[in-house]
């Protein structure tokens, strides 16, 4: 909890030593590599190759020097994205008037910005949705970057801000020359203040930001309606979490992605190289032996003692690709083991998995997903605070009933089996649930009118008003 108070630390000089201490952290360090991995942008990339001069290590850009940088992490996180938040959601509510505003302010776009928010959670432990008011006196979300955002909590839970620091770097110029400035803003429930960073690193108020913003003191509005200004009452970021302990997908498989791109890297360059063999220098010149050692794993050459058998030999050493391969298909399995994915090269799915293999097969990735689907219905009804507070103030209804989210997964299904069992359940459940669960639904409303209109042509040559000669029977 910060807390100011005149004997202790001002305010500015807290928020300082925030930053700071969040930009040594490992959690936002954390945070940039989930975002570089995603990317492929693996720590391969920085590997560099070493050789001895005069008992020193130095670079040897030489020497072959292939970074295979595999992108496992854009496959984990996009399967995951895509089985959990790409279908579209469903909110249920009793009062439909009230639903129906609910969705229209959260706008079309809306599923859009919970894969954003699905993306950035899972690459970096947790997203931050900010809802505002714009110029036009809309509803609107920003996602942003979780690098830049140092919650203060009230609680434990992390579920209760007390308080917010977001900053940022904008480009400046002085003159001709560009320039960084970073930007800070601190929110609480009340409003937000504005502050800058000078050339030493202290903590300032943004002379330029009150200078264009009209009003007294330096606590300023979250918002204006009407010309009005107000508050949220509340501090208007949503957490969105990726699990329980705030972690990126990147934490539990790093390491293994690691050891994967440098075995692969490794039989390129030894490929590359076509070095099969050790050259045998006859004459040996009375070297130690870490030095011996040396040399034969850089050079994969040594030399002998003199004799009348001078010259120049070599022995085989043929590159064991089978090793190589059977290591790094260990470490491609463990990843997607322990990265909760699925491993759609693997020979358990066959041509044609039964529903019970799917269901085996997927269970990892449904025990991540129910981790972000469970984080991600808490972050939505702390959005609907915000969005009823928006319908306060534009005069709109709240009704005190309840909305939920319902994510609808993209299951895979085996479609012949799934068919097959719905036709044995004709005359045992309902005909509308065998509908929705038909593989080939996706609008069950539309497919049931569908029916009904179906039907109805059907029946309609029973009553062929051509072949009536008059009268009943």
């Amino acid at each position: 909890m910060i807390q100011n108070d005149v004997n202790m630390l001002t305010l500015p000089e807290i928020i300082k030593i925030n930053i700071d201490e969040f930009n040594a952290s490992k959690e936002r360090r954390l945070m940039l590599k989930g975002d570089k991995y995603y990317r492929a942008e693996n720590d391969i990339l920085d590997r560099k190759m070493y050789r001895y001069e005069d008992e020193r290590l130095v670079e040897d850009e030489t020497k072959t020097n292939n970074r295979l940088s595999h992108g496992f992490m854009h496959t984990l996180v996009d399967d995951k994205i895509n089985y959990l938040l790409v279908k579209p959601y469903t909110i249920q509510c009793e009062d439909q008037g009230y639903l129906y505003a609910v969705t229209e302010i959260l706008g079309k776009r809306f599923q859009k910005k919970l894969v954003q928010m699905g993306t950035e959670a899972s690459n970096k432990g947790m997203a931050w949705l900010e809802p505002y008011i714009n110029e036009d006196g809309e509803f609107k979300m920003l996602k942003i970057p979780s690098e830049q955002c140092i919650p203060i909590w009230d609680d434990n839970d992390h579920e209760v801000l007390e308080a917010f620091i977001r900053y940022y770097d904008v480009e400046t110029y002085e003159g001709k020359q560009k320039k960084y400035l970073t930007k800070i803003e601190y929110h609480t429930p009340e409003g937000v203040t504005y502050y800058t960073q000078d050339e030493d690193g202290n903590v300032i108020l943004d002379a330029e930001k009150y200078l264009t913003v009209p009003g007294s003191g330096t606590v300023l509005p979250h918002f204006e309606v009407g010309g009005q200004p107000g508050s949220w009452e509340r501090v208007p970021f949503i957490p969105f979490k990726n699990n329980d302990f705030e972690f990126p997908d990147l934490q539990f498989v790093k390491t293994l992605i690691d050891d994967y791109d440098k075995t692969r890297s490794d039989v390129s360059n030894d490929i590359e190289d076509i070095k099969n063999y050790i050259m045998i220098l006859k004459g040996y010149d009375g070297q130690d032996l870490s030095t011996f050692v040396r040399d034969l794993s850089y050079y994969r050459s040594v030399k002998v003692e003199a004799d009348e058998h001078a010259g120049l030999d070599k022995l085989d050493t043929p590159l064991n690709v089978d090793a190589a391969e059977k290591h790094y298909q260990q470490l491609k399995k463990d990843i997607f083991d322990f990265g909760q994915g699925v491993d759609k090269s693997s020979d358990k799915l066959g041509n044609s998995p039964s529903g019970i293999a799917l269901a085996f097969i997927y269970s990892g990735l449904d025990l991540k997903c129910n981790a972000l689907e469970d984080n991600f219905k808490w972050s939505f009804e702390q959005l609907l605070y915000f969005v009823n507070k928006y319908m306060e103030l534009t005069g709109k209804p709240v009704s005190d009933k309840e909305i939920t989210i319902i994510f609808n997964r993209d299951i895979q299904v085996n479609q012949a089996e799934t068919v097959d069992n719905c036709v044995k359940s004709m005359g045992v459940i309902s005909h509308q649930t065998i509908v929705a669960n038909h593989p080939f639904v996706t609008d069950l409303d539309q497919e049931m009118k569908q029916i009904e209109k179906e039907a109805q042509t059907d029946i309609a040559p029973e009553f062929d008003e051509g072949n009536d000669e008059g009268g009943d029977e």
